[in-house]
């Protein structure tokens, strides 16, 4: 089971620096890729914000979003979310040493609280921490 952060299903689903490199890996993946239900919204978040900026026109993020959903519903589980996960995460804010964010400690929570060995990510700062805790980042 590999847990897949939001920054990898964006670049899976939008043209980014790393999309061919994130490509690549998922095309070769073997293994149950997992996240948490939040990613639907950070998802939702990170084409508002290519909205504003002009990365992309309506259209464009519309057709992600349906990408998107296709990608979660055949090769995504979703896990849900539970108060205790929150408590989880903010205590891995806190002890972070690399200045975890919120929405990031909520994703390795649900990576250990799912047993995942492994964690797909583009975030360094939380690579570092999912070390950290036993989760390997996947090399991209």
């Amino acid at each position: 089971m590999i847990y897949v952060d939001t920054s990898v299903l964006v670049a899976l689903i939008v043209n980014e620096p790393r999309s061919s490199a994130v490509g690549k890996w998922y095309a070769g993946a073997r293994s149950e890729l997992v996240s948490a239900v939040w990613c639907v919204t950070e998802f939702a978040s990170a084409l508002g914000i290519k909205q504003r900026t002009a990365q992309l026109d309506a259209r464009q993020a519309q057709a992600a979003w349906e990408r998107f959903g296709r990608l979660a519903a055949h090769d995504l589980r979703l896990l849900p979310l539970d108060p205790a996960l929150f408590e989880r995460a903010a205590m891995l804010t806190l002890e972070s040493p690399n200045a975890l964010r919120a929405g990031d400690a909520l994703h390795l929570a649900c990576a250990e609280r799912c047993g995942a060995r492994r964690i797909a990510t583009l975030d360094d700062k939380q690579g570092r921490d999912a070390r950290s805790m036993s989760i390997t980042p996947v090399r991209f």
